[in-house]
């Protein structure tokens, strides 16, 4: 029973040991890249300042915000960007494949815009159109496109 017991005080203060070797250090590498960052933060902070306060023109500080971010994103790889709230808003509109006048959300299909589905009480559907559908060029000649 001795022995168990000196093996486990043994092996307890092993691992308190390793636990403190390896753990201290990374505890204190990770405090000190936390520090940078807020140091780096408050760099930002003192340069926006600074521009705001004593550029020779007066700045849109949005727009500096903005751009600031902007640049963040496409520091990290060519197909990263900011959009502004207007701007994100937008391209939703422009990706969703709906269009609300009519009352469609379409997608396209071997080149041909197909009907996902119409709306309830819109123009599409007291014109008929239904799932499945495509929507092709209408031409006097029935023959060409």
């Amino acid at each position: 029973m001795k022995k168990f017991a000196f093996a486990a005080l043994g092996g307890a203060i092993l691992g308190l040991g390793t636990t403190t070797q390896v753990a201290g250090p990374l505890i204190a590498q990770e405090a000190a890249r936390s520090t940078s960052v807020y140091e780096q933060l408050d760099l930002f902070g003192d340069i926006f300042e600074r521009i705001r306060s004593e550029y020779v023109e007066e700045v849109d500080e949005k727009a500096l915000i903005e751009a600031a971010i902007n640049g963040m994103l496409t520091s990290l790889d060519p197909h990263s960007s900011y959009l502004s709230p207007e701007d994100a808003a937008a391209m939703r509109i422009q990706t969703s494949g709906e269009f609300g006048g009519l009352g469609l959300e379409v997608t396209q299909e071997e080149g041909w815009v197909k009907v996902v589905s119409p709306m309830d009480g819109t123009p599409a559907d007291a014109a008929g159109l239904q799932t499945g559908d495509f929507i092709t060029p209408w031409t006097a000649n029935p023959f060409s496109a």
